[in-house]
């Protein structure tokens, strides 16, 4: 598939210069199509039979193939989510971690984590990684791991710098659980997941997929317990709700994704080139050395597919005179920051339109 080929299959990308998919991915036609298929497929033969759940099942199965190679981890170790957010609460419910544990994480996370953090009854440190990279940014998280530390709780690229932060070396020195938000990171750059303990991504994203969908990569699943079981999560139960778990991280499911969206998730999976990730970090550090040009940028070269910079004017004002010249992008709210997502699809025309919109 050539660069032409993959960029023709997004139509928005036709007058738009779309910047956004750290937010939401483009769709591509064959992802709407599919989903179309399925629908009209329900709404002429029902959704009940054998037949109906049989093919459901196999889809589902095959999704959850899918996005574990994409990530590089066992399908049987795939929980199906319908966000990060989900995968999060998964784990942090299910760890029994107490007022007396700790977890640590950083001054830059989303609240999809963050959210499920403060609820869940331990005890928050904060590395202060805002604006680092590499080692720098590594010395400050081990600063801040204790004797008490039960958990590191991070992303794998950070949602406000674009920065990619160290995961496998926080792994090798700590040895502890790792929690990774792997928002900005499934589907946006190559990524391998089994080293970690509990690795989120979002299907909607970077991987271009329907709402609502996702995953949670689980390297021990009997290491959580089940917190919110869902029809998904037994092999049997009995008269009382006493049940057997289903084997491996499926008994983590977040209840039943249609037919719909699986179909849809399953053809932007399939839609994906193989050289998808070192295009967008190319392209991602041609736009860092153009926006360098005029404007402060925050993230470290080298890093992902996120460019975070300071603009001249108030960002929100920013980004919304960008979207009435059809270049979409976004701000990170209380950080004066405007974020570019660049993806495999992004061309130096998008580029040219970003810079030359921009006051």
């Amino acid at each position: 598939m050539t660069f032409e080929e993959a960029r023709a299959a997004f139509p928005v990308l036709e007058r738009v210069a779309y910047l956004n998919a750290g937010t939401n991915g483009p769709l591509a036609r064959s992802t709407v199509e599919a989903m179309v298929a399925q629908a009209l497929v329900d709404l002429a033969e029902g959704r009940a039979g054998m037949a109906y759940y049989t093919r459901s099942r196999q889809l589902r199965e095959r999704v959850r193939e899918k996005l574990a190679a994409l990530i590089r981890v066992p399908a049987a170790n795939l929980a199906l989510t319908t966000s990060t957010t989900n995968g999060c609460n998964i784990v942090l419910a299910g760890l029994g971690l107490g007022p007396e544990d700790e977890v640590v994480t950083t001054d830059e996370e989303h609240f999809g984590l963050l959210g499920p953090l403060n609820t869940a009854g331990v005890r928050v440190r904060v590395a202060e990684t805002r604006g680092l990279a590499g080692a720098e940014a590594l010395a400050r998280l081990l600063d801040a791991v204790g004797p008490q530390t039960r958990l590191v709780a991070l992303s794998h690229v950070s949602w406000v710098t674009g920065n990619v932060l160290p995961i496998a070396e926080l792994k090798q020195e700590t040895g502890l659980p790792i929690l990774v938000d792997g928002a900005q990171s499934g589907g946006a750059i190559d990524v391998d997941a089994t080293p970690f303990d509990y690795y989120t991504i979002s299907g909607q994203k970077w991987p271009c997929g329907p709402d609502s969908t996702g995953a949670l990569y689980v390297r021990e699943p009997e290491s959580l317990r089940i917190s919110s079981p869902t029809y998904f999560s037994q092999q049997k139960f009995d008269p009382d709700g006493a049940f057997e778990p289903a084997a491996g991280a499926a008994r983590f499911d977040h209840g039943y994704l249609g037919a719909v969206l699986l179909s849809g998730l399953e053809a932007a999976l399939d839609a994906a080139p193989g050289w998808r990730f070192e295009r967008a970090r190319d392209t991602a550090e041609r736009c860092r050395d153009l926006l360098g040009e005029r404007h402060e940028v925050i993230t470290a070269p080298g890093q992902a597919t996120l460019v975070s910079f300071r603009p001249c004017g108030e960002p929100a004002e920013v980004v919304e005179r960008l979207s009435e010249q059809y270049v979409v992008l976004r701000e990170i709210p209380g950080s004066g920051l405007v974020r570019v997502s660049v993806g495999y699809w992004t061309s130096d025309d998008d580029l040219d339109r970003l810079v030359s919109a921009l006051p």
